[in-house]
């Protein structure tokens, strides 16, 4: 008998601590689930790193600055939210399901509409279309997955999730090499974002094999939806200023440093357009390996203690990759914990968000909290930009970066409680 209850503790804890036994432990459902995910925020991420790539190029061809481009950032990053805001209310009235197609459907639209912009402002209208599917997909998809998963897998699983995105911004460098390479500059930047239309094409794959989970029918049919503004009402509004402050960190020195990584090496590194693409691939491998491996550490030693390390750490780098005399070759080696640090808190913050509201607000809580922190850190790449009047680049990215991190660190030391393992179902 001891023998027996020693062997299951041990399957137990092996299960428990394998970075990869989420998916092992889900059925066919759960799989399809995780993988239109996945696609999903694949695409996203690639469709919005497309423009960070070509912001030189648009201010030469439109004969603008980096402020203007910097604006079009905050505004599409603006719009992702309001779309979080509203996708993350569908979600919890039409499906999760049936709002993440409308929202792929949406980013797909905008980028090739971006294809075809004659100027400025048409390419700003057309950028805050996708900003508005981009932002809901976000939000709709993690909750989908979040509610397939055992909840001892949850960081895991929305880890892996995560680093897709990283594997999106591979695709958007390598889309931006080939086109550079066979086009003009004036066209490649058309032929970018008209490939951006292609995630249009994973609606198919969505309608014919994912299905919604019992967690989100049951709510439906037991009538748990619940008003949007439950999210304010006192039994929430902890979650609701910890979840916000926590995803402005994350979301704040995302965009202030990646959006504008690619112009720094080419402003005050002098590295090309072509020569940048394996410094730009050793930051996005170290994103994809933060991803994947701060989902792990959350599932394995808490939610807490990952925003805390993490947050720390992604401000040294930060601060080291821009400010110290570094050679090519030692900025090259930098990326790889740059990128590790600076996004290995998003697998802990997703799972999060997913644990501290009930089930019938879940979709508007997420939805909320991911965007507000995206509305508020969506305005630091034009900020970084108005600022790069005053001083440099470097600077101005090191000042929004190292605030972002600062604002992670002290949510998560005074104001989150644990989560790890919460149940959904309740």
């Amino acid at each position: 008998m001891s023998s027996s209850t020693d062997t299951g503790r041990a399957v137990d804890a092996a299960d428990n601590h394998s970075i990869f036994d989420f998916y092992r432990t889900m059925n066919t459902k759960g799989r399809r689930t995780f993988w239109a995910c996945t696609a999903g925020w694949t695409l996203d991420g690639m469709d919005f790193m497309l423009f960070p790539l070509v912001i030189g190029t648009l201010v030469a061809v439109f004969h603008s600055d980096l402020k203007t481009m910097g604006g079009i950032v905050s505004l599409t990053v603006l719009c992702s939210a309001a779309g979080g805001w509203l996708a993350g209310f569908l979600a919890d009235r039409i499906g999760r399901v049936r709002t993440m197609q409308i929202t792929i459907l949406l980013f797909s639209v905008g980028s090739l509409l971006s294809a075809f912009a004659q100027d400025v402002t048409q390419l700003t209208i057309f950028r805050a279309i996708l900003g508005i599917g981009f932002g809901g997909e976000a939000a709709v998809a993690a909750v989908a997955l979040s509610e397939v998963v055992a909840a001892k897998h949850r960081g895991r699983a929305i880890g892996f999730y995560q680093s897709s995105y990283a594997v999106g911004w591979g695709l958007a460098i390598i889309v931006q090499a080939i086109t550079f390479i066979y086009f003009p500059p004036e066209t490649a930047w058309r032929v970018m974002f008209g490939i951006g239309a292609l995630p249009a094409l994973l609606i198919f794959f969505i309608r014919r094999n994912v299905e919604e989970s019992a967690i989100s029918v049951a709510a439906r049919q037991n009538k748990e939806g619940s008003s949007f503004f439950e999210i304010f009402s006192a039994s929430n509004i902890r979650a609701l200023i910890t979840g916000s402050l926590l995803t402005i960190g994350a979301q704040g020195g995302f965009y202030a440093l990646m959006t504008w990584v690619p112009q720094f090496l080419r402003a005050e590194r002098k590295i090309s357009i072509l020569a940048s693409t394996p410094y730009l691939l050793a930051l996005i491998t170290g994103c994809w390996v933060g991803y994947a491996t701060g989902g792990w550490l959350s599932d394995r030693f808490g939610r807490r203690p990952v925003f805390l390390l993490f947050s720390a750490c992604a401000a040294a780098a930060v601060y080291i990759y821009t400010h110290l005399h570094l050679s090519d070759a030692e900025v090259l080696l930098l990326g790889f914990p740059l990128g590790f640090f600076a996004v290995g808190y998003y697998s802990a913050l997703m799972a999060c968000l997913n644990e501290i509201f009930p089930t019938r607000v879940r979709g508007a809580g997420v939805g909320f909290t991911y965007n507000a922190g995206r509305a508020v850190g969506g305005l630091f790449p034009y900020l970084v930009g108005v600022v790069t009047a005053i001083t440099t680049l470097s600077n101005a990215i090191s000042i929004f970066a190292l605030t972002s991190y600062g604002i992670v660190f002290l949510t998560a030391l005074l104001l989150l409680r644990e989560t790890k393992g919460v149940s959904l179902q309740s």
